[in-house]
């Protein structure tokens, strides 16, 4: 019995070896390139990180796949024996190791980011890294993007962009092509637009006139007085009642944040129909003392 049962022990010990071997010969690890893994760094070298990411071989993490900026202390982006996630970039060669990259997994990463960035209309900040014919460049979480000129608040001197950060807000989003356009105009509009309301008295400075009415600029924003909003009686010119540089106080009564509109009412203002024609000091001077009763007849209070 005793020898049946050490000869059992022994087929069992030396089949089990044996399987263990045929299993590490034929495990198929299924590392594909594009896949998301796990792995340790375990070994610096001046070209690159060696990395135990469980297969028979180490894989191989060049230098210039290690960050999407440049590294000078590959143990700040990759300590020894943190595990963190890698991108398989090639698959394994003829001694079994594959090729990772921490820079794709983050470029990979940054674009989904803007994705929901963009869907969700939110703004962010860019860095301006250089400037063209056309507009800017600059840097967006790591990735290259563009803001053509006509999208920028400041169109005149680009040179002077250069290094500043500004808000923006993605125009376009393609991430075969390459592409992430942006607006520095939409983002600081969308700002301006989430600090105002309707029924709200803005004072400004008439920035240019046209027939159907006038511009104003007021806290970093544009509206527009038009004609029949400036009194409940017919304004007949506007030169001869505004000029531009002059100061105005009036009262938002719409706000179109799609289209980037705002409109202004003075006529809200008015004590009698004409007022702003005949007496307009008298209404810009009383201007705080009216707004409550214009703000209940603009909401329908």
């Amino acid at each position: 019995m005793e020898a049946k049962s050490t000869r059992s022990r022994s087929a069992s010990e030396s089949f089990s070896m044996e399987d263990f071997e045929k299993a590490l010969e034929q495990h198929n690890y299924q590392f594909q390139q594009g896949q998301v893994i796990t792995g340790k760094a375990v070994n610096y070298e001046i070209d690159g990180i060696y990395v135990d990411i469980g297969a028979k071989s180490l894989a191989f993490l060049p230098a210039n796949e290690a960050s999407l900026h440049a590294v000078t202390d590959p143990a700040a982006i990759v300590p020894l024996h943190e595990e963190r996630e890698f991108l398989i970039i090639r698959e394994q060669d003829a001694d079994g190791q594959v090729t990772l990259s921490l820079k794709r997994l983050e470029i990979k990463q940054a674009w989904e980011r803007l994705a929901d960035i963009q869907d969700s209309s939110q703004s962010l900040q860019v860095r301006v890294t250089g400037v063209n014919k056309g507009g800017v460049t600059v840097d967006v979480q790591g990735l290259r993007g563009f803001i053509p000129r006509s999208h920028l608040v400041e169109r005149e001197d680009l040179d002077a962009l250069k290094g500043t950060t500004l808000s923006a807000s993605i125009l376009e989003l393609d991430q075969t092509r390459d592409k992430l356009v942006l607006s520095n105009r939409l983002a600081t509009r969308s700002a301006s637009f989430s600090q105002l309301e309707i029924g709200q008295l803005v004072d400004g400075k008439i920035a240019s006139l046209k027939p159907f009415g006038a511009f104003v600029e007021f806290d970093g924003a544009t509206g527009l007085l038009h004609i029949n909003q400036i009194s409940k009686n017919y304004v007949q010119s506007l030169p001869d009642l505004f000029q531009v540089g002059q100061s105005i106080k009036a009262m938002i009564v719409d706000l179109d944040e799609g289209r980037g509109r705002i409109s202004l009412s003075t006529k809200v203002l008015e004590n009698f129909p004409g007022e702003m024609i005949e007496k307009p000091a008298d209404v810009m001077a009383e201007a705080e003392s009216r707004q409550d009763r214009a703000r209940k007849a603009v909401l329908g209070e």
